[in-house]
């Protein structure tokens, strides 16, 4: 999956700001090249869960579509756990057609991003390339 660096500094940024509660939102673009970000609001203000607050996720979905875009991943942070999907994570992955990107800020001087494919509670990790460059 591509991502520009931008974008994966606007998550970073969102998820420092939201601690200690976790952030989310959608990625939206082409195929598997990342487009443009969408934050969303947690409304479960919890640092352990997220739901995304549903007349946003709307907005973002029809936004999308008017730009000729589809959402191609979701993402959100985990504040002080490692970025692998947890079980919530996978029981809740309803989508798998999409990709699963999460912000580990355990190591607060280190965030780590990754992305996974959730199919039938099984996850694989997505190669993210960034700027022509594989970053796994």
């Amino acid at each position: 999956m591509i991502i520009p660096q931008n974008i994966i500094d606007g998550i970073v940024e969102q998820a420092f700001a939201g601690l200690p509660e976790e952030v989310c939102g959608l990625l939206v673009g082409r195929e598997n090249e990342v487009v443009e970000r969408y934050p969303l609001t947690n409304i479960d203000h919890s640092p352990e869960h997220f739901s995304f607050d549903p007349k946003e996720q709307f907005q973002v979905l029809r936004k999308a579509r008017s730009q000729g875009l589809r959402i191609i991943a979701n993402y959100h942070s985990h504040p002080e756990t490692p970025a692998r999907p947890s079980d919530e994570d996978i029981r809740l992955a309803y989508d798998p057609d999409i990709a699963y990107f999460i912000l580990s800020l355990q190591d607060k001087e280190n965030p780590v991003l990754k992305a996974f494919s959730i199919k039938n509670g099984k996850t694989e990790e997505i190669e993210l390339v960034l700027n022509n460059v594989l970053k796994k």
